[in-house]
């Protein structure tokens, strides 16, 4: 191990130091300062007599005079089933006052990419316990499916809701799997302020979520660089978790949208030509890397599922973080504006959201046989009640029909009854379904066009007015 003091320069979170030999792309640095204290860094760049170190822990105390060790081997994560019910910094390191993690392994953090012939197509449900999610844009086990937020709104709620209620029904369990395949969440947190942790870990401890979860926290305050790092940590172990101790694995990754700022933040320290809206040009690669880590592996029991969060910057959807997101993923579920200020909770637009996987990992053999069917209905009618209020704020509700005025009534009820549930409240797919009925119930059998026969005459709600009718009347 050689040890230099040749610091040429230092640059925001960036060290740039001369050497007289190789040093490989991505090795662990120690750089020790004059005040005996040891900072570890990554080498970001290699070239012919000098190196570019992003340091972790920020640059505040280094000098000319620090002292550069280049250890000779990239950066791992220590791996274990310990892991699950413990709180770990965005390096990995313990900071719940726990005991030292004794690991079974160590892995690198770029992990190693998938072979495509090897991955199984996903096609297996995980239950939210979220309507708007479960009954309309399911969540398939080796799904990536984002979260497109904004500013102030209740996504870290959500987060929360799902890394509590989310489970892999027994039902879905097939071959080897009828034993039961543990489900676990690997949360990581990116830039988050420190109120938002303290809520998460409240959350986490009071509703015992803790205990199959493993959380990697990244607070604002933290340096940019060790943002970077952060959700690789998460998926490392996540992998282990999946494909070496066969757990289903939720990786829970929030906030994208601070992770792409340290990026940038890191490209302007290097002097990167910067690519659209000064984000660097490989950003659209350096997300790819992280997302194209979920999945199935032939002949592994486990599954990987990732829910990126990221809010869009002034909830534009074609800025280049969520722009570039929906390239890669499959999928994505809005949080909507309009549907919080009504007091919505999930605030989930349906209309705009996606599951593309979501026709794989449904109906008989996953959930119940009719699950398409009422989607589809539910989606086209409220897209037509969607579609009425516009023409109601033109010629008021009296000029329309009859049938208008139900697909407007069903558009009200579908958000305050349906996607309305709250934070606290889990409902399984059945209890969804079921809800989904009553809702329907309110049109006309002969307006539902996108379901079979078959289930109208098992589900379609008895018509009971006059029964109620007479009960009120008896009161």
């Amino acid at each position: 191990m050689k040890e230099y003091q040749t610091i040429t320069e230092i640059s925001g979170p960036l060290v740039f130091a001369e050497v007289d030999e190789s040093i490989g792309y991505d090795e662990i640095v120690e750089i020790e300062t004059e005040q005996g204290e040891t900072l570890r860094g990554q080498v970001l760049e290699s070239s012919d007599g000098l190196v570019a170190i992003q340091v972790f822990e920020g640059t505040e105390g280094i000098d000319r005079n620090a002292s550069v060790r280049f250890l000779g081997e990239t950066m791992k994560m220590p791996v274990t089933e310990d892991l699950l019910g413990r709180v770990l910094d965005g390096t990995g390191q313990p900071i719940d006052g726990g005991p030292e993690i004794v690991p079974d392994d160590r892995h690198d953090i770029v992990g190693a990419a998938i072979n495509p012939y090897a991955r199984e197509y996903p096609q297996e449900f995980i239950q939210t316990g979220v309507s708007a999610i479960d009954g309309m844009n399911t969540l398939i086990r080796g799904q990536k499916l984002p979260i497109f937020s904004g500013s102030g709104l209740p996504h870290n709620d959500l987060a929360l809701q799902i890394a509590r209620q989310a489970t892999v029904p027994e039902e879905e369990a097939d071959g080897d799997d009828e034993e039961g395949s543990e489900f676990a969440v690997i949360f990581g947190a990116m830039g988050i302020t420190q109120e938002e942790a303290n809520e998460f870990m409240d959350d986490f401890e009071r509703t015992g979520a803790l205990e199959r979860s493993v959380v990697f926290m990244n607070l604002a305050d933290d340096p940019a660089v060790e943002r970077t790092v952060t959700p690789r940590m998460a998926l490392t172990t996540a992998e282990y978790l999946a494909f070496e101790k066969d757990y289903h694995v939720l990786v829970i990754l929030t906030d994208m949208t601070n992770y792409c700022e340290a990026l940038r933040e890191i490209g302007a320290a290097r002097e990167e030509v910067p690519g659209r809206r000064g984000y660097p040009g490989y950003m659209y690669t350096d997300l790819a890397q992280l997302y194209e880590r979920a999945g199935r592996i032939e002949g592994r029991e486990g599954s990987v599922t990732q829910i990126p969060i990221l809010t869009m910057p002034g909830d534009d959807d074609t800025h280049p973080i969520p722009d570039l997101t929906g390239y890669i993923t499959e999928g994505q579920i809005y949080i909507d504006r309009d549907l919080n200020s009504q007091g919505i909770e999930p605030p989930i637009n349906v209309l705009p959201s996606l599951s593309r996987l979501m026709d794989d990992g449904i109906g008989e053999g996953f959930t119940r046989e009719d699950h398409a069917d009422v989607s589809d209905q539910m989606y086209a009618a409220y897209a037509e009640g969607e579609d009425l209020r516009d023409l109601v704020n033109i010629v008021g509700r009296e000029a329309l029909s009859d049938r208008d005025n139900k697909y407007l009534d069903f558009a009200d009820a579908f958000e305050t009854e349906f996607v309305q549930q709250g934070f606290d409240t889990n409902r399984d797919i059945d209890d969804t379904l079921d809800l989904g009925w009553d809702l329907l119930g309110m049109l006309p059998e002969e307006e539902l066009n996108r379901i079979d026969e078959e289930f109208i005459e098992r589900y379609y709600p008895e018509d009971d007015e006059t029964e109620t009718a007479e009960e009120v009347a008896a009161d």
